[in-house]
């Protein structure tokens, strides 16, 4: 009771979804607790990728690529209309500023490309329209977004600094981020799109067919070799992975597994990249097959999410989520894929939802952001244990609500999905959320 009227008197307590009936969901905190509503996952709903201006438009890429020209090559101030803005990253890291206080406020460190070009100078790194990557805009705040890599510059970082900005790590950032704020949420998925772009630009400056140098194309939205002969146009590339939750047949019991660069007792669903010439199904019960033994029958939807924290070498994967059922349950792990693989009950998943303090977590992600920016030396880590009431260790966790994996397996434990609507998970049917 003493969590419940905490969490009713905190102004997050609207992230928790509430059955139709009170009086059950009194004798059942850890449902309130760990429903949590989402409007999209993390990195999903880009504010300014909603829709696609058409090229006439003076928010498209192909209107605000001229105009860039224009204010690189006459050395104007930018136009009253629209803004340009420009977020840099410095070796996959977007720049981000906090208010200064204790709450999890922090957000993107957008500059004027004035200022940008300005800090750049100084630091004796040319702003060039080719250096520049064309991400969005608002037309209804007269706004053009783009995102430039500044990695090469040894100076920009103090600069900024006085400023009180820094370059803080994708990851840090969607741990720190409050779900509950629809702006962060937004500048989260601006974040990852930006870096998925340029970490991609990072790896295709040559040729795939002819080794040939490539150049950005259409604001930084492809590239085309450079070679005459070839010409081969290239564009950003989406690597799918399937992650699954494994269901037993009694469905009364999931399959988690650990890898070894895991933290210490967190334990997740099972993933694999799809191979081609394959479907997505057929990837859940290969994958499934090849790290655990077991064989998989009828694969269900449940969502997807773009993962911009994977591998810079592959910076735009995208998760889609299975519900998958087993058809046998003996367990046969391949040690060169997984630490270890078991069956959990689903009394055990909702403990270990009800434990892991989520918004613990957050906000000391939160405040170590805080800490960078004001320039305060080494902050505090964020490997820090969940800890249940009592301050004795959980005997287990699972990723938090950043992840799909913790939203394919609390929308299993509680029955609910994720959106907080009943899902009938025990009768497969067809999509489990409209995420």
């Amino acid at each position: 009771r003493a969590i419940m009227l905490s969490l009713l008197s905190s102004p997050t307590s609207h992230l928790f979804s509430l059955t139709k009936t009170l009086p059950p969901l009194l004798t059942r905190p850890s449902l309130f607790t760990m429903s949590i509503n989402l409007n999209s996952h993390a990195f999903a709903g880009n504010p300014i990728r909603s829709k696609t201006p058409k090229q006439s438009d003076p928010f498209s890429h192909t209107s605000a690529l001229q105009t860039l020209r224009t204010l690189l090559s006459a050395h104007t101030h930018q136009p009253s209309s629209p803004t340009f803005k420009v977020l840099p990253f410095k070796n996959g890291k977007p720049l981000t500023g906090t208010a200064g206080d204790l709450t999890p406020n922090w957000h993107l460190g957008w500059l004027s490309l004035s200022d940008c070009r300005a800090f750049l100078e100084n630091s004796e790194l040319p702003m060039t329209e080719d250096s520049l990557v064309y991400l969005g805009s608002k037309s209804e705040d007269d706004v053009v977004y783009w995102a430039i890599d500044v990695s090469e510059s040894t100076r920009l970082a103090s600069e900024l600094g006085s400023m009180q900005f820094c370059f803080v790590e994708l990851r840090t950032l969607m741990v720190a981020t409050d779900w509950a704020d629809e702006q962060a949420m937004g500048d989260l998925a601006v974040a990852g799109h930006a870096r998925a772009l340029l970490e991609w630009h990072e790896v295709s400056r040559f040729c795939g067919h002819c080794g040939g140098k490539t150049i950005p194309e259409e604001a930084g939205r492809r590239k085309q070799c450079s070679n005459d002969s070839c010409k081969k146009r290239i564009y950003p590339r989406v690597d799918p992975v399937v992650i699954m939750l494994v269901i037993d047949r009694e469905k009364d019991r999931v399959l988690l597994s650990r890898q070894s660069r895991f933290v210490p007792r967190m334990w997740s669903c099972l993933a694999g990249f799809i191979e081609p010439g394959e479907s997505l199904e057929e990837a859940v019960r290969r994958e499934t097959w090849e790290e655990t033994g077991i064989e998989v029958g009828e694969v269900i939807y449940h969502s997807s999410q773009p993962w911009p924290v994977g591998p810079s070498s592959m910076p735009c994967q995208l998760m889609v989520g299975f519900f998958a059922y087993a058809k046998s349950l003996e367990i046969n792990v391949d040690k060169e894929e997984l630490e270890d693989a078991k069956w959990h009950s689903r009394e055990d998943v909702r403990k270990a939802l009800t434990v892991a303090e989520y918004k613990k977590a957050q906000t000391a992600a939160a405040a170590k952001v805080d800490q960078m920016c004001m320039g305060v030396g080494k902050a505090q880590s964020l490997s820090a244990d969940f800890n249940v009431e009592s301050g004795e260790l959980a005997p287990m966790f699972i990723p938090g609500p950043f992840a799909i994996a913790h939203h394919l397996i609390s929308s299993w434990a509680f029955q609910v999905g994720v959106n907080g609507v009943e899902a009938q998970i025990k009768e497969p049917s067809g999509s489990l959320s409209n995420l």
